[in-house]
């Protein structure tokens, strides 16, 4: 019996751990999906600059993946996680000043500190998800996870959408006849809506904080995460010896870039076709839902019925499909194709990593650091998407999809074959 099966019999079962940490990653991670209309309202942005809550947000992944993986030798998985859990409070504690204050930098700073804690966050949890059972079934497990995160993520910005943007049609309107002083003290009103709200995430991450610290959740052995797979082919000497991987995590970095776009544009999408800022609010949710019927269809699925790389496949075509469908139809049927994005979207992740991180042997631990590194995408892409919005319009900038969904598919079909041993699956 190794020490995960024990841990289930005295106590939380770790993956029930792991289900509730990727339910904290789908909660706070799918608040910007709000956060971007509505700062855009309060604080009078452009979409360029409204998107910076995005690029805020995950571009902390980039800068923080290493530090965490050289954090985590030091303190362990586990009490990695627990630094994660306070920091990710300290930047939602500091919600209240910028929105006491209005200004745009210290939630954008906030939101960094958010994603450095969420970045140390997914280094440690991945390769728990990894590790509890055959690398074949890995897509399985993560679908799981990712059911977590979608609960999460339907509800988060349904319940913030509902607390920050309710009267935001009127608002808007009526700030327009307002002398400078008036809207400045309309649009201060409108921002104090997020501290509440930020103030009891903060609490509630330091309460999973202190749960997580005295849990049963064992540590992981260095010789137990690498004793996963062994490489194959010859000995290999550094990272970049495994092309799938490098074309893996470019995978991850345009994936992620896309999904953030299906969920974090089409409330403002929406509302740039005339749709009520009251209706709009919700259109993240139904984005999130879809991935969600996504995770769960994974779960029956995969591996049984469908390989991993097959999944793949059909979900880089439906991405094609559903973007070239949202692109050529108007109104509400455009919509509901941005939120079918979601659907195409919700397999890539628990698909791509598993086939870029596979027989890295002794890399393995480098590997999934620049996978979470490649998550940055989701701050760099959207941020593409916004500056196209504001130079064009925010239905043509969504042609920035169509080739990432074509490079994802090219990584599903011969991408993550490449520098493989031949006959090895």
């Amino acid at each position: 019996m190794n020490k995960f099966e024990q841990n289930k019999r005295n106590g939380f079962s770790p993956i029930v751990i792991i289900g509730i940490l990727f339910f904290v990653f789908g909660f706070i991670t799918w608040l910007s999906a709000v956060l971007v209309p509505y700062l855009k309202i309060a604080c009078e942005l452009s979409n360029f600059q409204s998107y910076l809550v995005a690029f805020a947000f995950y571009i902390a992944y980039f800068f923080m993946s290493v530090p965490a993986g050289w954090l985590l030798t030091h303190t362990g998985y586990k009490k990695g996680m627990v630094v994660g859990l306070v920091t990710m409070a300290v930047g939602s504690l500091l919600f209240v000043p910028a929105a006491l204050t209005r200004i745009y930098s210290l939630f954008l700073t906030g939101l960094f500190i958010q994603g450095a804690g969420m970045a140390l966050l997914q280094t440690a949890s991945n390769p728990y998800v990894t590790i509890l059972g055959p690398i074949e079934s890995a897509a399985k497990r993560i679908s799981i996870m990712g059911i977590c995160n979608g609960v999460a993520g339907v509800l988060a910005p349904a319940i913030l959408g509902f607390i920050t943007l309710d009267g935001a049609d009127e608002i808007v309107e009526k700030v327009k006849g307002m002398t400078l002083d008036q809207k400045n003290l309309e649009l201060t009103m409108l921002a104090s809506r997020v501290i509440v709200p930020y103030l009891i995430i903060m609490v509630a991450l330091l309460l999973l904080s202190l749960f997580l610290y005295y849990s049963n959740l064992p540590d992981i052995d260095h010789e137990e995460e690498n004793a996963v797979e062994e490489t194959e082919g010859p000995e290999k000497t550094h990272i970049f010896q495994f092309p799938h991987l490098l074309l893996g995590v470019l995978a991850i970095f345009l994936y992620t870039g896309v999904e953030v776009i299906a969920g974090n544009t089409i409330i403002s999408y929406g509302v740039y076709l005339n749709i009520p800022i009251a209706t709009a609010k919700f259109f993240s949710s139904f984005t999130i839902f879809a991935m969600l019927v996504g995770y769960i269809v994974g779960i029956i699925v995969i591996p049984k019925y469908l390989a991993q790389k097959n999944v793949l496949v059909i979900s880089a075509v439906m991405g094609l499909i559903f973007a070239l469908l949202a692109i050529v139809t108007t109104g509400f049927i455009s919509v509901m194709f941005i939120a079918f994005l979601g659907l195409a979207n919700s397999l890539m992740w628990p698909s791509i990593w598993p086939l870029a991180i596979t027989k890295l042997g002794r890399f393995t631990k480098t590997g999934s650091s620049m996978m979470v590194m490649a998550i940055s995408g989701a701050a760099v892409v959207p941020l593409l998407y916004g500056r196209l919005a504001d130079l064009s319009t925010p239905l043509i900038a969504y042609w920035i999809v169509i080739p990432i969904y074509c490079y994802i598919l090219f990584y599903a079909i011969y991408g993550h074959k490449i520098g493989r041993v031949k006959g090895r699956k």
